[in-house]
């Protein structure tokens, strides 16, 4: 396993954790540079940090300890649970993102982040189930680490999920297809769901982004219904 080395950048941003950790969340930091995510995340006035920032050179800044709840995830909910700071490490991604110009994850930072996340599993119990993205928890408001990010290439590494690789099946109902967006753990609310059905298929299918109930995205569902029950 590829040796994790830290370089100290404390925040003062967290407080107590007061539980256990199940949940590793994923995300990119979405501003410009990375000297500018940091300041941003050690900043006590911005109020906002995570336990680890990786930089596109593949450096990880050590912000917050993972005893204490860093403030990352901010209002969010999987399977019906929320407070995700309580429970979850939060590591940002240095990368643009859709605002700026977002583009792919370079290879050394993608290898240091798989490194960073079979680190933080030899200390918590957390299920690959369980290493998720922001817009996963979150995705009434955020779209990050998106649909560039090479969650195959973790999955190949045993610490996430795949994306779905297989055809499509336009037998599944419109009900049916709802209800495996919730039984995985979206919150889809009656009327509200789009936006979850777009996180979803932006982490698990993103040939079929923003195409509704697609074959692809209903076989993608019944797939993935499985793999988190």
């Amino acid at each position: 396993m590829t040796k994790v080395k830290r370089m100290e950048n404390p925040s003062p941003n967290f407080d107590e954790r007061g539980r256990g950790v199940d949940m590793i969340i994923l995300h990119y930091t979405g501003m410009e540079t990375g000297k500018e995510a940091l300041d941003r995340l050690t900043d006590a006035d911005a109020r906002v940090s995570s336990h680890y920032l990786v930089d596109e050179n593949g450096t990880i800044h050590a912000l917050v300890p993972e005893a204490m709840r860093a403030w990352h995830a901010g209002v969010g909910a999987w399977k019906g649970e929320t407070d995700l700071n309580a429970r979850s490490i939060g590591i940002e991604i240095v990368n643009p993102g859709h605002e700026f110009r977002y583009r792919k994850f370079p290879k050394k930072q993608i290898d240091m982040v798989i490194a960073l996340v079979k680190d933080i599993r030899t200390r918590h119990d957390v299920p690959v189930t369980r290493v998720l993205g922001h817009s996963d928890v979150a995705p009434q408001r955020k779209e990050d680490p998106g649909e560039l990010f090479p969650w195959g290439k973790l999955a190949a590494e045993g610490v996430a999920v795949a994306r779905y690789k297989g055809e499509g099946d336009p037998s599944v109902s419109y009900e049916a297809a709802l209800a495996m967006l919730r039984a995985i753990g979206y919150d889809a609310p009656d009327k509200a769901h789009a936006a979850a059905l777009v996180a979803f298929q932006r982490r698990f299918c993103p040939e079929a982004l923003a195409q509704g109930f697609n074959p692809l995205t209903k076989a993608a569902l019944k797939w993935a219904a499985g793999v988190f029950a």
